[in-house]
Parts: structure tokens; sequence; C-alpha cells
């Protein structure tokens, strides 16, 4: 964290610009789109089928990779969603709304101009704040001891059951299974082996990839392929004319790309909430302040705009608390962590002292592969056009092949594709039962992190719960868990007498 912000961020487009961050985050931006724009696929299978081409490269160049992906993804999502009224990935679904009719009005090509330009403008002042809030933060971090970061995580867990878009007790349910799975391998202190059933291939764990690819990848991919092609790519040409706004429709989107930036901005960092949240409550903030809120729903400009920027400005400062704090916000920022440690990378503070070049290579390289993808897909309309019709029996089984490659390149070892399949069968479950599978990727990766902290906590302190409660950082966090366990509690009760 030694220099000042403009020489580490020169530092960081020194990282970007060369030759293999420009190719990783041109290959991530690009992977990321073509999987974000097939129906049916969200950010997390697209991260899940593509995460193993990373653990073969430089962790820098890995991160910087898996980051276009994501926010790549989280872009080409929306191409579907206005073409097709199939949302691309989860975050969407709001842009749907007027997306779609804008495009059965003949303003396909304007709705896909300002969704590029509504995203590039939320990624780059998310991208602002990640580059101005993160030191700071990480810097209270280094502060921490092992009591503070067993309640921030604990606190983490606790909100993200608490916030995420499932019911409460579910998701909660689903991190304590995520943590008990984490708790399969070879106990870092005495080296006995926990619930590994005499399997050498479980020692070092459950395979990040293969969960993930199995909570997600699989699901996705048998549920988008049973339910077919169920809209049909309009034939209308998309002109780059067609595409540009007129001086009102500039001014009719332009505040609520603000709004939206800045409601995303806030949401991002929250754990447990991100981007879907973050487009729902921007979208219902502009129709509050609409003089004319009945043409949302169908085709007002102001429906498309807001949520891109609150999706993408979300992504880009979900990184502030992974980056910062070691603590991932959503599922995605998991994985980013799963990557790092890897790679033999410590989460946490420790992250941008002791790797500045791959923190503000990460940084920069946000800038590098928004303006990418602003390049890139303007011009290439047409091409995920032609791309949406490739018949679905021809693409689908090409996926599930790339997945059970993708599982076995990482550690070589065929029991990460029973595994995969297990999960895939569990993931299939989860959604039947409307469980959320993000939550137990939470609990996965954070799992052991809670309990090394844990056992730190207590041989410092001799055995004594005590120290928990009397540092302030400490009972802070563990305050603000039990107010929200509270709070949560008393809405259910309220709700449960009403009725």
């Amino acid at each position: 964290m030694s220099g000042s912000l403009l020489e580490n961020i020169a530092l960081g487009f020194g990282v970007a610009l060369s030759f293999e961050g420009l190719l990783y985050c041109a290959l991530g931006v690009i992977l990321g789109t073509v999987v974000g724009v097939l129906p049916g696929l969200g950010t997390m299978a697209t991260l899940a089928i593509l995460m193993p081409i990373t653990y073969h490269i430089d962790p820098t160049f890995a991160v910087i990779m898996l980051s276009g992906i994501y926010y790549g993804a989280a872009y080409g999502g929306s191409t579907a969603s206005i073409l097709l009224n199939l949302p691309g990935t989860v975050t969407s679904v709001v842009t749907t709304l007027d997306g779609y009719p804008m495009a059965k009005n003949g303003k396909a090509g304007l709705a896909l101009f300002i969704t590029a330009i509504a995203s590039f403008i939320g990624s780059m002042l998310g991208a602002v704040l990640l580059a101005v809030l993160t030191v700071p933060l990480a810097r209270i971090a280094m502060q921490f001891g092992p009591q503070e970061y067993f309640m921030l995580m604990a606190f983490g867990l606790i909100a993200a059951s608490m916030l995420s878009t499932g019911k409460p007790l579910k998701s909660l349910i689903m991190v304590c299974t995520g943590m008990v799975l984490g708790v399969v391998g070879l106990d870092l202190n005495s080296g006995s082996a926990r619930f590994t059933f005499g399997m050498p291939e479980f020692y070092d764990g459950l395979s990040l990839v293969a969960i993930a690819m199995g909570l997600f990848g699989l699901p996705e991919i048998i549920s988008a392929a049973r339910r077919g092609p169920e809209g049909r790519v309009s034939n209308e040409k998309i002109s780059l004319r067609s595409m540009l706004p007129n001086r009102q429709e500039w001014k009719d989107s332009a505040m609520p790309m603000l709004r939206g930036t800045g409601i995303g901005s806030f949401f991002g960092a929250l754990p447990g909430t991100g981007g879907v949240i973050a487009t729902f409550i921007s979208y219902a903030v502009e129709k509050r302040l609409s003089k004319t809120p009945e043409r949302f729903g169908h085709g007002a400009i102001a429906g498309v705009a807001a949520p891109e920027a609150a999706n993408n400005a979300a992504v880009q400062t979900a990184f502030i608390p992974t980056m910062s704090l070691g603590i991932p916000g959503d599922a995605v920022m998991a994985i980013m962590l799963g990557v790092l440690m890897v790679h033999g990378i410590v989460p946490g503070p420790s992250v941008i002292s002791e790797n500045p070049e791959l923190f503000w290579g990460l940084v920069a390289s946000f800038v590098v592969g928004n303006i990418f993808l602003v390049i890139l897909n303007v011009p290439l309309v047409g091409l995920w056009v032609r791309l949406l019709r490739v018949p679905y029996h021809l693409l689908f089984p090409v996926m599930v092949a790339c997945v059970c490659v993708g599982v076995y390149s990482v550690q070589n070892s065929v029991m990460d594709i029973y595994v995969l399949l297990v999960f895939g069968l569990i993931g299939i479950g989860l959604r039947v039962l409307q469980f959320d599978g993000a939550t137990l990727l939470l609990g996965f990766v954070l799992g052991p992190m809670i309990e090394e902290n844990f056992r730190r906590a207590m041989v410092v302190s001799g055995g004594e719960f005590a120290p928990f409660v009397e540092r302030p950082i400490s009972a802070a966090f563990l305050l603000a868990g039990v107010a929200l366990v509270l709070w949560f509690s008393g809405r259910f009760v309220l709700r449960a007498v009403r009725r």
C-alpha cells in the first residue's frame, strides 16, 4: 500500500496495458459476453464453466481474466433480455421489463446502445470507488486480530443469509451446509483426516471448481435445455444509425444512469446483496421519480438505463470488501477468493500490500475491459443476434463437455467429475426446493477461514471468550449480527401475527 494513488494507478495500468494484460482482459470480456448472451445461463454458471482456464496462468492475469468474464457476462446478459425477452443473467431480469418492449417498438438498437453506455458509466464510477475506498479499508483491516476477523466473517455470513434474495431461514441452512462441507480434508493443526472416508483424493478438501460447476453450471444448462427456445430473435436489421439516441433520449437516460450508478455502488459493497437487489431498487426509484410512470413496462428508456448502470456499478464495488477485508460479498467473489487461494495468495488486506501489481492491475483492467466492451459490443450486435439463432440441441452438449473437461483439468482427478455430478444433482434439487446455492458456496469458502481464526483467537486468549466482547471492533460486529437477526426475526413474527 506504499506509494501515492497516482503511482499505484500508473503501476496498475503498466500491468493492464502489457501484452498479457490486454490479452487476458480481452479474452475474459469476450468469453463472458458470449456465454452471458446465451439465454438461461447466469453469471455464476458462466464463471463456473470458464473458471478452470484461469488456474493455469499467472494469478494477476487469472484474476483480470475472471473479472472480465464477470462483468462481460453481466453486460452480455442484457442482449438476450432485449431481443428475446429472456434474461441472459439474473441481474438482467429488470432489463426485460422495458428493453423488450423497446425492441418490439422498433428500438432494439437504441436499447442495446443505451445498455452499453449505462454499463460503461456504471462500471467506470464503480472502479473509481474501488480505487479510492479499498486501500483505506485495508489499512484499517491491518489492525484486525483473529477475534475481529472471526466476528467479521461471521457477520458476513449472517448478512448474506438475511439479505439474500431467498428466504433467510433457507439461506442460513445453506450457509451452515457449506461450512460443514468446508470441514472435509486434513485438519491444519493436527493433520488428522476429517470426513474423507479413507479417500486420499479428499485430503485437500472438496474441489471448489467441482462444487461451483455442480451447483450452478449443470443445473443452469439442464434447465435452459429443458425450457428450450421460448423466444424468437427478431429479423430486424440493427444499424448503427438506429442505435444512436436523439437529444431527448439522452436527456431521459442521463440522470437515471447516475442514480442507478449510486444505488449499485452502495448495494454492491454490501454482503449478500449485489446487482440483483440494486437493479430492482434502481428501477423502482426511477418509476417513483418519473413524471410519466405509466410508460414503465412499455418501453421507457429510463427503465433500461438505470438498472444497467446499477448492475455494472455493483459488479465493480463488490470487489471492495473482497480485496480490502478478504470477505466475499457474494458467491462470485467467493470464487475470486478461491482462485487466489489456489495460486497461494492469502485473501485479505495483505493482498494489496504484498501483491500491489495484482490489485492495481485489476483496478486498471476494469477501465481497459469496459472500453473493450463498448468498442466490441456496439459494432458486434449483429454477431450476438446470429449467436442467439444457434440451435439449442447443438449448443448445450458442447457446454456440458466443456464443464467436465474444465473440472478434470484443474487437478487431473476423476474424483472431481464424480463430485461435479453429485453436486449437479444437489443443485437441481436446491432449485426445485427454492434454496439458494450461492449462500452454500459462501459458507464453503468462509467456513475454513472462520474455523482457523476462531482457533487462533482461542490460543491467543488462553481459551477465554471474553476478548470477543471486550475488543471494540469485534463487539461491534457481534452487535451488528445480533441486531440483524433480531430485526428479521421481528419482521417474521409481525408477519405471522398479521396473518
